[in-house]
């Protein structure tokens, strides 16, 4: 997907960026954890029996941990691109609960085409291009496989992007894609009939600085390419805040997140798709399709 020049990723900031936030990240990993929780249990929609799983973008390990629990007789591959993740996600691993991890690009598996059953990603889709992931997601799953993901949809962080909008005409905060565009990248990318929806969230801080270290604490900082490159000198920070507290709500500051979850399978054969055929159907849509789906894997 195409985004303006300003507003595309750097990707070594954001291996660095995510690498050096290893020993914070779950401290302060509250909404990636709820949203972690949730695209599990989306699982039980399912009945699938997998032999080899992806945890892509995997962080510290949690979901993987939860995916050999969920899948025992699976084999479970932790992927991320920050080495020290990695390194965190040894403390996830027990004789019962063993994952393989690896240090590779989603955007660029060291893995067969269709070899993998279920591909699992939280929150990783905002730091990539969800062109590329979703093909190469489409690359290595196997027939009937399935793909469930989240992302950031555009009115994440609203509030800290309205505020910087009134200090300078800077890139702050990472451009999000809208869940009917990543509709249409599952389509492109040949998924059959994605299931997309939006949850939204808001998380309470008593001062901007707060807000910040959690940011930083994650690993999420700007990565856009048209960011500042210098430190935010005193003042243009105090215009900041000032612009932020027209925010606070109740003696508290809001940070809003629009979460798109979304999931998608793989076709038993590939098939031209017919012009004008809807690019995403609900939940409910998808608990009708389930019958059908588990008698035919």
């Amino acid at each position: 997907m195409d985004l303006d020049a300003p507003y595309a990723l750097d990707t070594r900031w954001v291996r660095r960026s995510f690498d050096r936030a290893s020993a914070t990240y779950d401290t302060v990993a509250v909404l990636q954890t709820e949203v972690r929780q949730h695209l599990l249990q989306r699982l039980d929609l399912t009945a699938l029996t997998p032999r080899l799983v992806l945890d892509a973008g995997a962080a510290t390990g949690h979901a993987s941990r939860a995916l050999k629990q969920r899948y025992p007789r699976a084999r479970v591959l932790s992927v991320d691109s920050a080495f020290g993740m990695l390194k965190a996600a040894k403390a996830r691993l027990s004789w019962r609960r063993r994952f393989d991890r690896i240090g590779a690009e989603a955007e660029a598996l060291p893995l067969p085409d269709a070899s993998v059953d279920l591909i699992f990603s939280n929150l990783l889709l905002p730091w990539c291009d969800p062109d590329r992931l979703f093909a190469e997601f489409r690359r290595v799953l196997a027939p009937r496989g399935l793909m469930t993901c989240s992302g950031f949809g555009p009115d994440t962080l609203r509030e800290l992007r309205v505020a910087w909008d009134a200090v300078d005409a800077h890139s702050h905060v990472n451009r999000f894609i809208d869940m009917h565009d990543l509709g249409d990248g599952l389509v492109r990318a040949g998924f059959a009939a994605p299931v997309l929806d939006v949850e939204r969230y808001t998380l309470q801080y008593d001062d901007l600085g707060a807000l910040v270290r959690d940011l930083k604490g994650l690993g999420a900082r700007n990565f856009t390419a048209g960011r500042p490159r210098g430190l935010t000198g005193r003042a243009k920070y105090a215009r900041l805040q000032s612009a932020y507290e027209a925010r606070r709500e109740q003696g508290r500051l809001p940070a809003s997140y629009e979460v798109v979850f979304a999931q998608a399978w793989a076709p038993a054969t590939p098939m031209p798709r017919p012009a004008g055929a809807a690019t995403s159907i609900g939940l409910a849509e998808l608990r009708r399709q389930l019958p059908s789906r588990r008698n035919s894997s």
